[in-house]
């Protein structure tokens, strides 16, 4: 084992990101107690850093700040310094990002703020560099102005810590004026489609300029404003999109799944590191345009992410999935010093050493490929990409057929097999990004809702046994049957000692709801119902509405916050409402309160709705989905008999549909009132029948799959 010149208390943590910071000269401590006493014992300020395992910023302020002796001694002396985990205590980052925001009108990671001993926050910032430059004070011009400062004038920076919180405490906590009046979903939601309509780039698909983000809670929302009004154009911008997308750089057409985003407006160069959420978000989207258009191609994608979160982030043997792998690598074993991308680009001279000369014209045709590289150099300000190939799609596989008079099935073997040779080589002579190991429960929540959605397109039953390993593992690691609590990531071979969040619970209760339609397996529904009481208890604003992210016990954090904006996952507030929703018509019992709890959740949001509701796609989705209602499919028969039904229902996109498979169902018949009508029902055969319920009304049993399909048209002149 190496020996190491410096060790402090991180190296006891399970977070990959704290663990890379185990060795720093910096006398880093955990959020917790410990470190709170401490600076109230001593009276010294903390120096708050959140990051994550895979940022590259965070990786950047490393090598030059914190493995720095001399900064170090700096930060020992003055100050008592944190290191959180951004994705293992999102309530903290969330608190401390919306004040940096707030403050500086900007955010991101790493995140440097500075506190008082009892956590109120004085002065923030992003990544810090180390020396003064542009005018601007580096980090170690601010620990000793900063350390003066609160030697000088202790009670001065307390007073303006705790009137910063308050002022973000009437920021958030703000209403619309009185009279205002209520919303119309509708007029919300054409109005966040304008907005979508007016900044779609008609060119290379997306919104806006660079960077760009895949989105999927923008493109989720278009699909179902389609879905409802019948605008071609909503439908148009999605296709469109992700068409792009799937042809760029950002898709990894060597090695399978996405990138984080494009640093371009034409999705070619990414930032390289993969994220567990984008996948599982991309596999809904995807899964969902097939749906809607019936496009192979959408379904190649689909098979494309699932193979690549199966083979780089699962978890052997156990069934949860890993939360992402870093951007930067060694360019080879004979390196020290990582460079973005390292693993995932090529230099021409590489490729034709590779590929047999015959496929040579065709692989650098179709992918771009050139002698001096394909990277614009303004896509590359560190010259880590210099003479490198991101490859993309630059000639579609039809052109190039047509070109060299060739089938496209052809073409598309010969392709596949030379990105086989490129990946091999690339996985056994190429060092591998750092993947981050850990297992956080809401992104797998999220995985099984993708993993349930690629598997109703393709009905292939180890893609569901996927999802059911994933659920399967959380409710045995990261879950008390007893308390019904969730925990909130695993590593290691054990749990994390930090409770689950909001969006654990939301994100999961959405997956097993998704879960239980597609398994039939009643335990995830019971499941989820639980979860959903447990939320309720802990995160539910019983006075205003609303959920908040982070627990009611947990005081080290000074200030709840309730997340209304989408970022790259949706918000926890627009997941619950819809999952209320549903559980509302699953659990008749619940129907009044769970209803009432949706209703008042997104009125809580009414600010955001009326003033910028394309920060609030998801919310916008959930408020449709109450007001045009739910779809409840009931299938009654054997496990055989109701297949084709099944795969008739799986072939439609259907965002507002709920699937009740009645087969050896013993707890729902006794939480609703209508399935135990249904199922009491004499019945002479096995043979399947479908009862469609809308506004808690059921209509005739049907028999016959055309009538099915007929019936889960939705029509938007009688909704």
């Amino acid at each position: 084992m190496a020996e190491h010149k410096h060790t402090n208390r991180l190296r006891n943590e399970t977070s990959p990101y704290l663990l890379q910071h185990a060795h720093n000269p910096v006398d880093w401590y955990a959020w917790g107690e410990e470190a709170f006493q401490k600076a109230k014992d001593e009276n010294k300020p903390i120096f708050l850093s959140i990051g994550y395992s895979t940022c590259h910023w965070c990786h950047v302020m490393e090598r030059e700040s914190f493995e720095n002796e001399t900064v170090a001694e700096v930060m020992n002396k003055y100050y008592v310094n944190i290191k959180v985990d951004r994705e293992e205590n999102p309530g903290v980052d969330k608190l401390y990002m919306s004040y940096v925001t707030y403050t500086t009108g900007s955010g991101g990671w790493p995140l440097s703020v500075f506190l008082t001993p009892e956590r109120y926050p004085f002065f923030g910032a992003t990544y810090l560099a180390p020396q003064d430059q542009f005018g601007r004070p580096g980090f170690k011009t601010l620990l000793s102005r900063i350390a003066q400062v609160w030697m000088t004038a202790p009670d001065k920076v307390r007073s303006s810590g705790e009137n910063m919180v308050s002022q973000l405490k009437a920021f958030i906590e703000a209403k619309p004026a009185s009279g205002s009046h209520a919303l119309d979903p509708m007029t919300v939601a054409s109005t966040t489609y304008d907005h979508f309509s007016q900044s779609y780039d008609a060119v290379h698909g997306g919104f806006g300029g660079a960077p760009k983000f895949p989105t999927p809670v923008q493109l989720l929302f278009l699909m179902d404003y389609y879905y409802y009004t019948k605008e071609q154009m909503a439908l148009d911008m999605v296709t469109t999109t992700l068409r792009h997308i799937a042809a760029g750089g950002i898709h990894d057409h060597v090695g399978s799944g996405f990138h984080r985003y494009s640093t371009d407006d034409h999705w070619h160069v990414p930032h390289f590191e993969k994220m567990l959420y984008d996948q599982a978000q991309l596999l809904v989207l995807y899964a969902s345009a097939y749906q809607l258009t019936h496009d192979p191609g959408f379904l190649e994608v689909v098979k494309d992410v699932v193979l690549y979160v199966e083979r780089d982030l699962l978890q052997p043997n156990k069934g949860g999935f890993y939360s992402a792998e870093d951007a930067d690598s060694c360019p080879s074993s004979h390196d020290s010093v990582k460079s973005e991308g390292a693993f995932c680009v090529w230099e021409a001279k590489e490729i034709d050493s590779l590929l047999e000369p015959q496929d040579l014209k065709l692989y650098k045709e179709l992918y771009g490929i050139l002698d001096e590289g394909n990277v614009d150099p303004e896509q590359d300000p560190h010259n880590e990409l210099q003479n490198k190939n991101v490859l993309y799609i630059k000639t579609p596989l039809e052109t190039l057929a047509s070109a060299h008079d060739m089938d496209v099935n052809q073409i598309k073997e010969r392709i596949h097999a030379c990105n086989q040779r490129l990946l091999h080589h690339r996985q056994t002579q190429r060092p591998k990004p750092q993947c981050d190991d850990k297992i956080i429960t809401s992104w797998n929540g999220l995985m099984i809702s993708g993993l349930c959605h690629a598997y109703a397109v393709l009905h292939d039953q180890h893609i569901l046994n996927l999802a059911i390993q994933a659920a399967d593992f959380i409710y045995t690691h990261l879950y008390d049957s007893t308390t019904h609590i969730l925990t909130r990531s695993y590593r290691d071979d054990r749990a994390s000692t930090i409770k689950g969040f909001g969006d654990d619970y939301s994100f999961l209760i959405q997956g097993l709801l998704q879960l239980y339609q597609v398994s039939t397996k009643e335990h995830y529904l019971q499941w989820a119902a639980d979860l959903q009481e447990t939320q309720n208890k802990l995160f539910y604003d019983h006075t205003e509405g609303g959920y908040f992210n982070v627990a009611e016990h947990d005081t080290s954090v000074l200030l709840r916050m309730k997340e209304e904006q989408d970022g790259a996952e949706p918000s926890i507030n627009a997941v619950s409402a819809s999952n209320l929703i549903r559980l509302a018509h699953l659990l008749t019992s619940k129907t009044d309160t769970y209803m009432a709890m949706a209703k008042t959740t997104i009125e809580s949001f009414q600010l955001g709705l009326s003033k910028f509701p394309f920060a609030l796609p998801a919310l916008v989705s959930s408020f449709l989905l109450m007001d045009k209602g739910v779809k409840e499919i009931i299938l009654l028969g054997s496990q055989t008999s109701i297949k084709p039904f099944a795969d008739v229902i799986d072939k439609a996109y259907l965002p507002n549909k709920i699937v009740i498979p009645l087969l050896d169902n013993d707890w729902l018949p006794q939480h609703n009132d209508i399935i135990a009508q249904i199922k009491q029902q004499p019945r002479s055969s096995d043979a399947a029948t479908a009862y469609i319920c809308e506004h808690f009304t059921c209509g005739l049993p049907i028999v016959d799959i055309d009538e099915l399909k007929s019936s889960m048209v939705f029509n938007k002149h009688s909704s």
